[in-house]
C-alpha cells in the first residue's frame, strides 16, 4: 500500500512506493504574488473578487490547495496588511471552493514588518507559508502604467528579508497557537538545520509539509542534482511539495511527481507555459501538471485527500 510520506532519496524506499503506486498527486496553485502584479500578466488577480475566481477556476481543474496573497485595497502593490483585508480573501475564496485548503502567506511584500506578515493567521487559513532562512534578491521591478490602479515607475530592488532563528520560532509558534500547518520553505540546504531546531522545540508535528523553492535567487541551483540532495536533508514523515521558478517549474514539477512528491504551480511563480506564450491563466498552468500527473499513472488528490495527506481537520468557517 502506498503511504503518504516516505524517505523520497531512499532508493529501497522508492521502489517499493513505485510497486505500491505513489499516493495521489497535491496540486497546489499560487495564484498571485507579494509583488508582481497586472503589469507582468492580466489575469493575475489582485482584488479578492479576482483572487476567488481565480482559485475557483483552478480548484476546478484540479488544485486542492491554493497559496495565496491578499493585497492591500488602499495600495494594490503592496501585500496585506490588516487582518481584515486577508479575512475577505479568504471568505470568498471558501465560498466558491468550500473544502479547497487556504495557504496564506507570511511572505507579504519587500517593505512588510515581520508583524505585518503574521496578519494573515487570524483569517483561520488551514495552511501559512513559512520561510525558514534570509532571502536575498536584486532585481528590476517592471513599471505599472495607468489605467492601471496604483501605477508606479520602473523600480530597481536590492533586498535582504532577515529571516531569523527567533523569527522563524515565533512564526511557528504563533501558527501552532492556532493549529495552522506550516509549510517550511526551504530554498537550500541550510533550511534543514532550521527545521530540525523546531522539531526540537516541538514547535512543528508530523507530517512535516516541506517545499523546496527551486530556482529563486540565491536558493540552490535549480537542478535535479540539488533537489536530491535536499531530499536527504528532510525529517522523516515528510511530505514534499516542490516549486520552480520561471522556466525551471516544468522539469522541476516533473521530477516531483515522477519521486512521488507533489507540484505547486500558478503564475506568482512562473508566467509563460513556452518561450514567448504566456499561460492564459492560472487554471491552465493547473490543468498541465494534472495531465503530466495523470500520464505518470498518479492520480490527483482530492481537497479531501489532502487534509488527510496533511492531517488536516475539516475547512474552518470564515
Amino acid at each position: 500500500m502506498a503511504k503518504f510520506a516516505w524517505r523520497y532519496s531512499d532508493t529501497f524506499e522508492y521502489m517499493e512506493q513505485t510497486r505500491a503506486g505513489f499516493p495521489p498527486a497535491m496540486i497546489c496553485v499560487a495564484v498571485n504574488g507579494g509583488i508582481q502584479g497586472k503589469e507582468t500578466h492580466d489575469q493575475l488577480p489582485e482584488r479578492p473578487e479576482e483572487i476567488a475566481e481565480a482559485v475557483y477556476a483552478a480548484y476546478q481543474a484540479g488544485a486542492s490547495m491554493v497559496h495565496v496573497h491578499a493585497r492591500d485595497p488602499r495600495d494594490l502593490t503592496l501585500g496585506a496588511r490588516r487582518i481584515q483585508d486577508w479575512v475577505e480573501v479568504n471568505r470568498r475564496i471558501r465560498e466558491r471552493c468550500p473544502d479547497i485548503v487556504i495557504n496564506n502567506t507570511t511572505g507579504g511584500d519587500l517593505q512588510m514588518t515581520m508583524e505585518e506578515r503574521l496578519s494573515c493567521l487570524d483569517a483561520s487559513p488551514d495552511v501559512a507559508s513559512l520561510n525558514l532562512t534570509p532571502d536575498m534578491s536584486r532585481f528590476t521591478m517592471k513599471a505599472r502604467a495607468a489605467p492601471l490602479p496604483h501605477p508606479r515607475t520602473e523600480t530597481e530592488i536590492d533586498v535582504c528579508i532577515p529571516f531569523t532563528y527567533g523569527i522563524v520560532e515565533n512564526f511557528a509558534a504563533q501558527m501552532k497557537k492556532r493549529s495552522i500547518k506550516p509549510e517550511l520553505e526551504t530554498y537550500h540546504t541550510g533550511g534543514a538545520w532550521v527545521i530540525r531546531d523546531l522539531i526540537a522545540r516541538q514547535l512543528i508535528e508530523p507530517p512535516y509539509l516541506i517545499q523546496t523553492v527551486m530556482g529563486a535567487q540565491t536558493a540552490s541551483y535549480p537542478t535535479p542534482e540539488n533537489v536530491l540532495q535536499l531530499l536527504k536533508e528532510l525529517p522523516e514523515q515528510t511530505v514534499w511539495l516542490c516549486s520552480g521558478i520561471g522556466p525551471f517549474q516544468l522539469p522541476l514539477t516533473t521530477l516531483a511527481l515522477l519521486m512521488g512528491g507533489h507540484a505547486r504551480v500558478g503564475l506568482e511563480d512562473n508566467l509563460y507555459h513556452s518561450r514567448g506564450r504566456k499561460f492564459i491563466d492560472n487554471a491552465e498552468s493547473v490543468k498541465r501538471v494534472v495531465r503530466i500527473a495523470e500520464e505518470l499513472n498518479r492520480t490527483i488528490s482530492t481537497p479531501a485527500e489532502t487534509r488527510k495527506l496533511l492531517g488536516l481537520g475539516a475547512p474552518s468557517p470564515q
